[in-house]
Order: C-alpha cells, then structure tokens, then sequence
C-alpha cells in the first residue's frame, strides 16, 4: 500500500514568475530534479504529468537515487521502469504512474529523479515556483553521480508531478492553496515552506498542493486550473490523503486591486457570495472522497499591493464565514496568528518576508503551529 510523500501541482507551459524552460521544452536533454519526502518506505515510485502536453511525451529512461549537493547524488542511480519496460510514452493530456522501485527512504529524506527526454518533448508542464534548483545537461546522464554533465539551472519542476513511497499511511494531509502555500518568501533551497514545517511538527505525510497566484474560482495562463477544477487532480487522487487544508481565495479579492498587475486582465472584482460558493463547492467535492476538511482563514495583507478598501469588506466577511459557519471540519485562524497586535489587518513584521503579503520562515512556522493544533 503506497503513500503520497510528496507532490507539486501541474501547471501549463508559461513564462511564470522566473525564467524556466517550460515553453521551450527539452530535446536529447537529461533533467535532474531532487524533492523532500515527508514519508519513508522501503520502496518508491514516481508520478509523472503531460497534462498540458499537446503530443505524446516520450521517456526514454529514468532513475532514482539520494541525493547529494547540487547536481549530484550520493547513491547508485536506480533504474525506474513503467509497466515492466525502461520507457514510456506519456499520452497528451494524461499522467502515469511508474513501478515500485526497491530503495529504502525516511521521512525527511531527499531523493533525486533524473528523466532521459531523448524526442522533442514541446512545451512542458511543470510547476512554476520550487524554491529549489533543478538542472538538464545534453544527453543521456541516467547513470551520472557527481553532476558535472548537468550544465543549466532552474528554479521549476518538470513533468514530476509526485513521489509515491510504500509507508502504507492514511493520515496525509495536503495543503490546497496559493503562493503562500507553495512557499513564497521562504529561504530558497533550505525547505522552510510551511509544509515542511508541518510534516516536522506532526510526522504526518504533508503534501503541498499550492501554485503561486492561483484563484478559488478562475483559470490563468500563469497561475493554473482554478482552485474549483483541480482538487481532484491535486489532492483527492493521491495515496492517503485524509485531510486537506483550504487556503484559497486571496488572489481573487486582491488582483482587482493592482492597477500595475499585468499578469490577470481583466481581473474580475468577486463577490462573497461566490467566493462562499466556491468553499462550498472544495467541501463537496472532499466529502464525497470522505476526506476531512479544514478551512483556513486568510492572512492580514493590509499594505500589500492586494489591499484595497473593496479587498478589506471582502476578506473580512470570507474569513467571518470560514470561522463561524460550521461547514468546515475544523477552523484554523490565521490571520489572527499571524496578525500584529489588536487582530490587525497586517502582517507581523516579525513574520512578514518583506512584501505585506507573504510571510517570512518564522511566519511559516507559525502557520504550521495553527494547523497543528486542528488536526
């Protein structure tokens, strides 16, 4: 029985936040991508994604091993296999899951996939934002250990879409959300997201299911399906997830706010009354799979470029729904723990990373303290 140790929500090719090599996609390239598991096992399998894809995607290879600093890893690369064979061909708009592969991991623990894309893969679905380097090099570099042949650098994930291990757990928990959930403002490389900071705090498998920019109830080019359309995929389809933290919604308050946002035009001004919908609509969808479900409520953005007297009535009022109405399983009040004193309207500064919308490492701490105490 497997257990979901860690995931990063596809998104389709775009220019993102940082330059990345979605749009261009790979040829004859290998692509090293090192993840933190939040659950051991003694063996591994891995989930890729052509979601976004408009042809088949071809691997020609793949391998499994720990890794080391940078490029390299610290093991003897482990040949992964799809249905038997050393490759596959991944349909558009289709994701697989490839075989068990024997490698004994703990919770904590970094693992290193490299993928071989010998054929034109077009352009690539990926995660935007990884806080983490991942890197390609020419050829076929499946059996590379000390990472030289790995010449380029992004701050993106590939294809990867999550990492399976046979911990035979049901009490996952997966963090539905935002940039604030993908980890935005926490120290790159150093895994101070507070979905880290959870799973260390509780030793539950936790899962991190956020795009940065993404809404509760609209697509974008640049911040993915809408929050409404990509539960299933992202949260309810992994191996043994029993609850799931909402933290959605802020972007489609703020972005109307931004004269200077070029990124969401025209960026529609939403009502409660949807955004309420919108909930509702995530805890159906949850509690047809029997997944519990804890509502979180927004955090204090006064001074950030979201903020606005129209955002104010508007977050006010969601987050007076999410704490009394009773539909959620269990509540956790973050803007109140992460608000400065006398419940304001804006960060801490000891938490806030320097933009009055994002916390800081410290901040996201306390996040995963809040939750803790609801799970």
């Amino acid at each position: 029985m497997f257990t979901t140790a860690w995931t990063a929500s596809p998104q389709p090719p775009s220019t993102g936040f940082t330059p990345n090599w979605s749009q261009e996609g790979f040829w004859r390239h290998s692509l090293r991508q090192a993840v933190r598991l939040t659950a051991g096992g003694d063996r591994v399998r891995i989930r890729l994604s052509n979601a976004y894809g408009t042809s088949p995607l071809r691997i020609a290879g793949a391998t499994l091993a720990r890794t080391a600093v940078g490029a390299a890893v610290r093991s003897d690369p482990v040949r992964l296999t799809f249905g038997g064979s050393a490759s596959v061909e991944i349909p558009a708009r289709s994701q697989i899951i490839g075989d068990a592969a024997e490698l004994a991991v703990a919770a904590g623990e970094a693992v290193t996939v490299t993928l071989h894309l010998d054929a034109v893969t077009g352009p690539a679905t990926f995660h935007a934002q990884a806080f983490t380097t991942s890197f390609r090099g020419p050829g076929d570099l499946l059996e590379d250990t000390g990472g030289a042949g790995f010449e380029e650098a992004t701050e993106s994930w590939y294809f990867l879409s999550g990492v399976d291990v046979s911990a035979g757990r049901t009490d996952g928990v997966a963090l539905f959300g935002d940039s604030i959930t993908d980890g935005f403002g926490s120290t790159p490389g150093t895994d101070r997201r507070w979905s880290d900071a959870l799973a260390a705090r509780t030793g539950r498998p936790v899962l991190n299911a956020g795009i940065g920019g993404n809404l509760l109830l609209n697509d974008s080019a640049w911040y993915g399906e809408k929050g409404v359309h990509r539960l299933e995929r992202d949260v309810l389809a992994l191996a043994g997830v029993d609850t799931v933290v909402v933290l959605l919604g802020l972007n489609d308050i703020g972005f109307s706010e931004g004269a200077a946002e070029p990124t969401y035009r025209p960026a529609p001004r939403v009502e409660v009354a949807e955004l309420v919908a919108g909930h509702r609509e995530l805890l159906r969808q949850a509690r047809a799979r029997r997944v519990r479900v804890v509502g979180a409520t927004l955090l204090p953005f006064a001074g950030s470029d979201h903020w606005g007297e129209r955002a104010a009535k508007v977050s006010h009022e969601v987050n007076e729904w999410v704490r009394c109405s009773g539909e959620y399983d269990a509540v956790a009040d973050l803007h109140r723990a992460l608000g400065g004193p006398g419940g304001s309207d804006a960060l801490s500064p000891a938490y806030d990373f320097g933009d009055h919308l994002h916390p800081n490492d410290a901040g996201y701490r306390v996040m995963a303290e809040a939750v803790a105490a609801v799970l």
